[in-house]
């Protein structure tokens, strides 16, 4: 009898599979292929998230990267965006705080991240106040962020989830964001230097058998720098496990290129288990030139890991920018993009364009088995000399420099750049205006390897 219950529920089976049934959990891998185009929103539930909705689907923006306060609002914003074939990825936070900041503040001030000074983000502030990070290297936070995801991925027909802030705090910010704080990062200082919590520099101290605070300058210290992007490798590897084990698709934006990350942030994400990859590309935070975009994309085809799908997170610009960067981006081997956000694009005639340009792509890249091939053959350039935009944008940076102290100079006349000075990742070059006889200094910072900043100070007359 029992031999005869086993061979029914064996042509049972069969006969199911026969039907394309399949008794199996489906995994991130047998999933359909994620969106092309994307954007980053906040979900506020007392907003028409229907109307979004509808705004992307007009723009061709068929997935959407969605921070909200709790799992039961994608609940609520799923089943909208699904009406207009929009994919919902869940938006998270994990090292830096974000909706239970004040509460854990307060029940764990052991948990967050401490600066090479030894000062601990619960009773010190980095940049803003809302840098709240905490340390990767402590058993409850591990346990903590494992429970958080947990509870997003049991939210039906959420695609996947998309991890953000998996990393420190910026050691070094884009020189754009300089002037905005006041400060020059021309090396790594240690105010801005963390992860140095107690626990961290035990464990490394039980790694290699010394403490990392002892070298003469601990930026220059690889194994303590690779350390430190391991504790964040092990977070993220830990999130996709979760993940992964709920058939769903995991992702993560991170910083430009692996090796900017990890000098950066010390996030070395080109070891992570990603299907795909969001990371942020945003020209106009490092060298304002779309030539960072076609760099960081050539070297992230290189160094992200073999099944990793890459897209390219870019800022949304309300003009034809807009289209120049994505160009950059689809044509040296990025699968998508994702804008940061769709709310930027007012102008109607931008509007337009971009509708047609994300119908163009999509049937570009279905007319290619769904893959996108590189169309620009160009390579990565680190001569900042030979790229034309850059060169512009410093000539009329020192141009508005002489005009703020003489309204009527004529054009400036620049003499050749001699080289100053050179350190870590850092060119310095003398500059003078002939015209005006002043001098400047032209730094060029080469995070990761490639162009990813200058700046322009007056030098002194005597130089």
């Amino acid at each position: 009898m029992k031999e005869k219950l086993i061979k029914i529920c064996f042509i049972s089976i069969v006969l199911l599979m026969s039907q394309g049934f399949s008794i199996s959990t489906t995994s991130a891998s047998e999933k359909e292929r994620p969106a092309m185009f994307w954007t980053w929103l906040d979900y506020n539930a007392k907003t028409n998230f229907d109307s979004i909705c509808r705004e992307m689907n007009y723009l061709g923006i068929d997935g959407v990267m969605l921070n909200a306060a709790s799992p039961d609002e994608y609940r609520v914003a799923i089943p909208i965006a699904k009406k207009y074939g929009i994919q919902v990825i869940a938006w998270l936070w994990t090292m830096n705080l974000e909706h239970d900041r004040d509460k854990i503040l307060q029940e764990h001030p052991d948990w967050f991240s401490v600066n090479r000074k030894g000062k601990s983000l619960a009773d010190t502030t980095a940049y803003v106040g809302y840098y709240k990070f905490l340390s990767p290297v402590v058993p409850a936070v591990k346990e903590y962020i494992s429970k958080k995801i947990e509870s997003y991925c049991e939210v039906e027909g959420l695609e996947g989830i998309s991890i953000d802030y998996n990393r420190y705090v910026d050691v070094v910010l884009p020189t754009t964001l300089w002037p905005k704080y006041n400060i020059v990062q021309d090396r790594e200082y240690p105010a801005w230097d963390y992860g140095y919590h107690p626990i961290a520099i035990e464990k490394f101290k039980k790694q290699y058998g010394y403490d990392p605070r002892t070298q003469k300058d601990p930026s220059k210290d690889l194994k303590w720098r690779q350390f430190r992007c391991d504790q964040i490798t092990d977070i993220a590897n830990m999130i996709a496990e979760i993940v992964h084990s709920h058939g769903k698709t995991m992702a993560a934006s991170p910083f430009p290129t692996p090796k900017m990350a990890s000098r950066m942030v010390r996030q070395d994400w080109g070891k992570w288990n990603l299907d795909v990859v969001f990371p942020m590309v945003y020209s106009s935070f490092y060298t304002e030139d779309p030539s960072f975009i076609s760099d960081c994309t050539l070297e992230n085809v290189r160094d992200k890991a073999a099944n990793t799908t890459l897209y390219c997170g870019l800022m949304a610009k309300n003009n034809e920018e807009m289209f120049i960067d994505m160009d950059h981006a689809l044509n040296n081997g990025a699968q998508g993009i994702s804008i940061f956000t769709i709310h930027s694009l007012k102008d109607f005639q931008i509007r337009e364009k971009f509708r047609n340009y994300t119908a163009a792509a999509k049937a570009r890249k279905a007319q290619n088995n769904g893959m996108l091939t590189r169309t620009a053959h160009t390579k990565i350039e680190n001569d900042p000399f030979k790229k034309e935009g850059i060169m512009k944008l410093i000539t009329h940076k020192i141009q508005s420099l002489v005009q703020a102290d003489n309204p009527t100079a004529s054009p400036i006349e620049l003499s050749k750049y001699k080289k100053i000075d050179s350190y870590d990742v850092t060119r310095k070059y003398l500059v003078t205006d002939k015209l005006s006889k002043k001098n400047f200094y032209v730094t060029f910072f080469f995070y990761g390897g490639i162009l990813s900043g200058w700046n322009v100070d007056p030098a002194p007359a005597s130089v």
